[in-house]
């Protein structure tokens, strides 16, 4: 009995101590396991583009289809990611994020692993969108993630997510061709549906550890359902939606008719792939700094400022004298859309609440990747029609400006909720 009295004594003293380091142990691998899911799901937002775009021609070739259907292959990434961008609030309403971005990852990895299994083009172009439906799922869902788990670090995980989205943006483009060639177009695009998969495990780890606690979040989020309408009175939502859009529209452009302008200006198209390439990698240093810069200002006007001065510059020197430093003005312009993970970070530093984050990120990324999505289309028919570069990179200066007026309502020190 005297053993059994001491056993409850000490049980009693250390209870509580246990309780609290095991609480501690608890909160910190949560965290780490969603650190992990939304490391894994950052890295799948683009992998069905960026590995099925350097050999559309040679998958219609081998399908059936001719060089209009790759234009609408290329249409349909930034379309999907605007529809999506839409209906994703109301989706994560119903479901609650986590849900929602296991959805997202689901979807990228059924999408991207059955399109290489059909020889139809209708059926492609649909499994696409599939892939397509999940990865604008997932671009919208992130920043709230990082807003709900993270908000005592809101800048090192956004900059740890955005690097990872360029990441996965860079190495299926130049993976992709020599993949093909080794085991064919069917293993060079299907094989990026594994990271689509591997970033469902985690997230099934985060709804397992929370314990019908993510019912709750939900219901909390559905309550909230009438106050979403409102991000169409606020200025900064409207302000947020323009500098995204502005900035997606002119790197898409870019991505688009990079080769074409040295092309046209005497370069190889090897020379002209390798600078899409520059491009990318000087994204992935914007996407390494930018949401630390912006965190450190009250305002960040400023430096959305330098940004807008980088692509004049940019573009100018692609307009004026494209091969006399095509190096470095394809580099300045690259530093231009630092504003993208500028946008991404300030979903988050302008909202007060998960869900307020959940509605900018859905309005901010809906209407800016509709606007992409018309970007890089109207520059080509304005070059077609004034057969010269002078009115398309009009479109694009007078576009930085729209940026500029749009950055001004973003970047003033205020909250959405305080606004709508």
């Amino acid at each position: 009995m005297t053993s059994t009295v001491r056993a409850a004594e000490h049980s009693a003293e250390t209870t509580p101590a246990d309780a609290i380091s095991q609480r501690k142990r608890g909160l910190i691998e949560g965290r780490l396991l969603v650190l992990a899911a939304i490391v894994a799901s950052a890295a799948t937002l683009r992998l069905a583009v960026t590995s099925f775009s350097p050999l559309a021609a040679r998958i219609g070739e081998d399908i059936g289809y001719g060089t209009a259907i790759v234009g609408v292959f290329g249409m349909i990434p930034t379309a999907m990611f605007a529809v999506f961008g839409v209906l994703t609030p109301t989706i994560t309403r119903s479901l609650g994020l986590e849900r929602t971005a296991l959805v997202a990852m689901s979807l990228a990895g059924i999408g991207m692993l059955s399109r290489v299994l059909v020889s139809d083009t209708a059926l492609l172009l649909v499994l696409s969108g599939v892939a397509l439906a999940g990865m604008g799922i997932g671009n919208v869902v992130v920043p709230p993630l990082v807003k709900r788990y993270f908000p005592d670090r809101v800048a090192l995980v956004s900059s740890l997510y955005i690097v990872m989205v360029q990441l996965g943006t860079i190495a299926p483009a130049f993976a992709a061709v020599p993949l093909a060639e080794a085991y064919g177009w069917r293993f060079s695009v299907g094989i990026w549906a594994v990271l689509g998969f591997v970033a469902v495990v985690p997230w099934l780890g985060v709804l397992r550890g929370k314990r019908g606690r993510d019912r709750a979040d939900t219901t909390a989020m559905a309550d909230d359902a009438p106050a979403q309408g409102k991000i169409w009175r606020s200025p900064l939502a409207w302000g947020m939606a323009g500098m995204f859009g502005m900035t997606s529209l002119n790197t898409y452009a870019m991505f688009t008719w990079i080769p074409t302008i040295l092309g046209d200006a005497g370069a190889s198209a090897g020379f002209g792939g390798a600078m899409v390439g520059v491009f990318s990698m000087v994204g992935l240093v914007a996407a390494l700094s930018a949401p630390t810069v912006v965190t450190r200002f009250r305002n960040p006007f400023p430096v959305v400022v330098a940004c807008v001065l980088c692509f004049v510059v940019g573009f100018t020197g692609l307009l004026v004298a494209p091969m006399s430093a095509p190096v470095l003005w394809v580099v300045i312009v690259g530093l231009g859309p630092s504003t993208f993970p500028m946008a991404l970070t300030l979903i988050n530093l302008r909202t007060r609440t998960p869900n307020g984050s959940s509605a900018l990120s859905g309005y901010t990324q809906g209407l800016g990747y509709a606007v992409a999505c018309i970007g890089p289309l109207l520059f080509g028919v304005l070059h077609s029609l004034t057969d010269g570069w002078v009115v398309p990179f009009g479109l694009l200066y007078l576009s930085v400006v729209v940026l500029l007026i749009g950055a001004w309502q973003a970047c003033k020190p205020r909250v959405l909720e305080d606004t709508w």
